[in-house]
């Protein structure tokens, strides 16, 4: 029998990404896909290219107060921050459905560091303890009895997965981390700004809420520090280039004593083994490599002569960073083959 599940938020960019991977996913049933904006509209009038790919009882947009009476096994927020937690909570309270978060709500367990990293009061700050931060090779056992699984940020993704092996093996110092992110324009959402416009974007290269402002840092900070089991304050800049999608972030870290590119490659192999997405890789992975994939590919080099290390990570920041690694969590909270809709 498949599993129901529906979709709040669909219009989005991360919305019709995930949609694309459920439509090939064979234990999947769709039961609604909804949207604010274009409620009543049919989807294949917002993406042509998924004509005649849904079925034709689900093929029209519905709203959120319509998708809230139902209880589809699983429902998947598209939503952003501050709308979504609210938006699910019918979902969690009807004892049936279990949710996959894919905005910020549910990403930080302190309330205190999310009110003041959002801007915004937690609406349920009760649900906080028990929800179960998603990425997937890390948090695989939780994941799997989870009622709410929040999805991981797209930058995060591309940081934690190379670099929590690392610290919980005692493999680099927690201290002096860098991370240097570069991200494709999707990662800005569907609507347009001056900072993400073509005009704009275009030809062009920058920095963005650098020195702490990114509303990511406080997530990657709590995952590894988790992972350290102390204090870890790493520096993240984050950069957009203009391209559609793809993250590379390149982090810089010093070796704890007696260590060596060796025992960075030999904890990655420890820590990721048959894992199908999270790939240690010899020559230096370029976002070409991962493009529309669920993969993390991530590699090592040493300065000579120094302690110095330098991991290159990327990812599709629209997959691997959102929409897949959705799925991937999906899958594995419902005891399906982890690469189902993905490979």
């Amino acid at each position: 029998m498949k599993l129901s599940v529906g979709i709040l938020g669909a219009t989005g960019l991360t919305g019709v990404e995930l949609l694309r991977l459920l439509v090939r996913h064979p234990g999947v049933e769709i039961a609604w896909v909804s949207s604010e904006s274009q409620t009543g509209v049919p989807y294949a009038k917002v993406y042509p290219s998924l004509a005649n790919r849904l079925p034709e009882a689900v093929s029209t947009l519905i709203s959120m107060q319509a998708a809230q009476q139902t209880a589809p096994d699983a429902v998947f927020s598209c939503l952003p921050h501050a709308a979504s937690a609210g938006a699910i909570e019918p979902f969690l309270k009807n004892g049936k459905t279990r949710v996959i978060d894919l905005s910020a709500d549910y990403r930080l367990a302190d309330r205190a560091v999310y009110e003041k990293t959002y801007a915004h009061a937690h609406p349920h700050p009760e649900r906080l303890a028990g929800a179960v931060y998603g990425l997937s090779e890390i948090h695989r056992q939780r994941i799997t009895g989870a009622t709410l699984v929040a999805n991981p940020g797209c930058y995060p993704t591309s940081i934690l997965l190379p670099l929590i092996p690392l610290l919980r093996e005692g493999i680099v110092l927690p201290q002096n981390l860098i991370a240097d992110s570069k991200s494709g324009v999707s990662g800005a959402g569907r609507k347009a700004t001056d900072g993400t416009h073509f005009v704009f974007v275009n030809e062009n290269f920058s920095a963005y809420k650098v020195a702490g402002e990114h509303r990511h840092l406080p997530e990657i900070a709590e995952q590894l520090s988790g992972a350290n089991g102390g204090a870890v304050a790493p520096l993240f800049t984050p950069h957009l280039v203009p391209m559609e999608r793809g993250i590379l972030s390149t982090i810089y870290a010093d070796l704890a004593p007696g260590k060596t590119a060796a025992d960075v490659e030999a904890a990655w192999n420890k820590a990721y083994a048959n894992m199908p997405f999270a790939r240690p890789v010899k020559d230096l992975p370029q976002t070409a490599d991962v493009t529309r994939s669920n993969e993390c590919r991530f590699a090592v080099r040493q300065v000579p002569g120094s302690s110095k290390v330098i991991l290159v990570s990327v990812l599709d920041n629209m997959v691997k960073g959102a929409s897949g690694q959705a799925l991937q969590n999906f899958n594995i909270m419902f005891g399906l083959e982890e690469t189902l809709g993905l490979l």
